[in-house]
C-alpha cells in the first residue's frame, strides 16, 4: 500500500520565512544571538554581512551589540566551516560545527598548503608544524596581533609561494594568511577586533580555546537537525549543498534526525514534525538583506523564492548572491550603497511594485540608511545589478 506523504506548498514555505527568519517586523529579535540562533549561522566572508544580516532582523539594531557578542562575551564565534566559507555561529553550536565540517576543511587546507610548500620549497610536515608552533608562541606573547605583526615575529610566515603560474593574475604572496587560516580552521586561533570600523576586513588575531570533542557522525546529525529547524522543509540536495558534505554523509545525518518525508513543489523533501502545520499566508513584509545573506544562500533549490530569470542580475559568476530586496517571502530586487551613502534600489519582480510593497521597502531602506550612518560598504563579490546601481 502506498502511503501518501504530506505536501507542503511554495506559498507555505514563503509564509514560514517571515517568522522563522525574522523578516516580519513583529518577529524581529532583541539580540544578535537570537538572530544567529534563528538562522543557524551568519555568513561572514564580508565582515559587513554579519552586521547587516543581524540589523535587518533586530527591532533595535546597534553595531555595539554585535561587537560585544563577538569580541567581549564571545557568545558568537567566527569559523571557517561549511563549504570552506566563513560563518559566525552561536557559541553552543561551535563544537558541532567544528566536528561536523570545520575539521575536514582544516585538514584539506593544511594538506593543500603542504603540497605547495613541498613542491616549491621542499618543506614538509616538520617545517610547517614548527611554523605553526612559532605563531602560537608569538600570539601568546602579543595577546592580540595583526597578520603583519605575526609575520614580522615569525620569519617562516614570510615564505612566498607562486600562485597561478603563467596566468595574467600570477602572484607570489606570502603564506601568512594561509597558515593563519589553517590555524583558525583548526580552532587554535581566532579573529579578534577589526583594525577600523565594524565594516573593515582587516583584523587582529588572538589565541582560541579548543572546542569540546564530539564524534563526527553525532555532530553531523545535530547540525542536520539544526539546519532543518532553521531552513526546513528542505531537500536532501539542499542539506548536502549547504553543509558541503558527501551525499552518503548527508543521508546518514538525515536518517538520525526526526525528519519526516514530505512532498515539495519540485520533489521529495524533509521537514521536522512541527513544520507540517504551516500557514498558508502571512502579512507581507519587506526586507533589505546583504550580499551572501543566510536566507538568500540557505538552499540549493531557490525557485520557490527567486525567479530564475533574475539570477544573472543578482549573482556573480561564482554563485554568490548580492544585496537583495524581499517582499512577501520572495526576492523582488536588489540594492547597494553608493559612495555618497545613498541606498539605491531596483525592483525586478512585479510583486515588488505594488503600493504596499513600495511603501514597506521605502521604510526598510530608511532603516538601513540610519543603521549605516557614516559607514560605507561594498560587497567583495559584486553582481551585475549591484555594480550598475553603484555606478560602476
Amino acid at each position: 500500500m502506498t502511503i501518501s506523504r504530506p505536501r507542503i506548498t511554495d506559498e507555505q514555505r514563503r509564509a514560514r520565512l517571515a517568522t522563522a527568519h525574522l523578516l516580519a517586523p513583529g518577529a524581529r529579535a532583541a539580540t544578535p544571538e537570537q538572530v544567529a540562533d534563528a538562522l543557524l549561522a551568519l555568513h561572514a566572508t564580508d565582515p559587513a554581512t554579519v552586521y547587516l544580516a543581524a540589523a535587518a532582523r533586530m527591532a533595535d539594531p546597534a553595531p555595539a551589540r554585535l561587537e560585544r557578542a563577538l569580541y567581549e562575551e564571545r557568545s558568537l564565534l567566527r569559523m571557517l566551516c561549511m563549504r570552506r566559507t566563513m560563518f559566525v555561529v552561536p557559541r553552543d553550536l561551535a563544537p558541532v560545527v567544528d566536528a561536523s565540517t570545520a575539521r575536514a576543511v582544516a585538514a584539506r587546507e593544511r594538506k593543500n598548503l603542504l603540497k605547495v610548500l613541498g613542491e616549491q620549497h621542499g618543506h614538509g610536515e616538520g617545517w610547517l608544524a614548527a611554523a605553526e608552533q612559532a605563531v602560537l608562541e608569538a600570539l601568546a606573547d602579543f595577546g592580540e596581533a595583526t597578520a603583519a605583526e605575526l609575520a614580522a615575529a615569525v620569519p617562516a610566515l614570510r615564505t612566498q609561494i607562486l600562485v597561478a603560474p603563467g596566468k595574467p593574475y600570477q602572484a607570489t604572496p606570502r603564506i601568512t594568511s594561509r597558515v593563519l587560516g589553517v590555524l583558525a580552521a583548526q580552532g587554535r586561533i581566532r579573529r579578534g577586533r577589526p583594525l577600523g570600523t565594524w565594516a573593515s576586513s582587516q583584523f587582529r588575531w588572538a589565541p582560541a580555546e579548543p572546542h569540546p570533542d564530539i564524534p563526527a557522525d553525532e555532530a553531523r546529525a545535530e547540525l542536520c537537525a539544526r539546519y532543518l529547524r532553521s531552513f526546513g522543509p528542505s531537500t536532501t540536495e539542499d542539506v548536502k549543498w549547504w553543509t558541503g558534505w558527501t551525499l552518503t554523509d548527508t543521508r546518514r545525518a538525515l536518517e538520525r534526525t526526526h525528519a519526516i518525508a514530505v512532498d515539495l513543489a519540485h520533489g521529495p523533501g524533509h521537514a521536522l514534525p512541527d513544520q507540517l502545520d504551516l500557514p498558508s499566508g502571512t502579512e507581507p513584509a519587506a526586507a533589505l538583506l546583504p550580499s551572501l545573506d543566510p536566507t538568500a544562500m540557505g538552499w540549493r533549490h531557490r525557485d520557490w523564492y527567486l525567479d530564475p530569470a533574475h539570477v544573472p542580475e543578482l549573482f556573480d559568476a561564482f554563485g554568490n548572491i548580492g544585496p537583495t530586496i524581499w517582499w512577501d517571502g520572495r526576492i523582488v530586487g536588489g540594492w547597494t550603497q553608493r559612495p555618497n551613502g545613498e541606498i539605491a534600489t531596483h525592483l525586478l519582480a512585479p510583486e515588488g511594485r505594488t503600493r504596499a510593497a513600495r511603501t514597506a521597502i521605502a521604510t526598510e531602506t530608511g532603516r538601513l540608511a540610519a543603521f549605516l550612518g557614516e559607514i560605507r560598504i561594498r560587497p567583495s563579490m559584486r553582481t551585475p545589478l549591484e555594480r550598475r546601481l553603484a555606478g560602476g
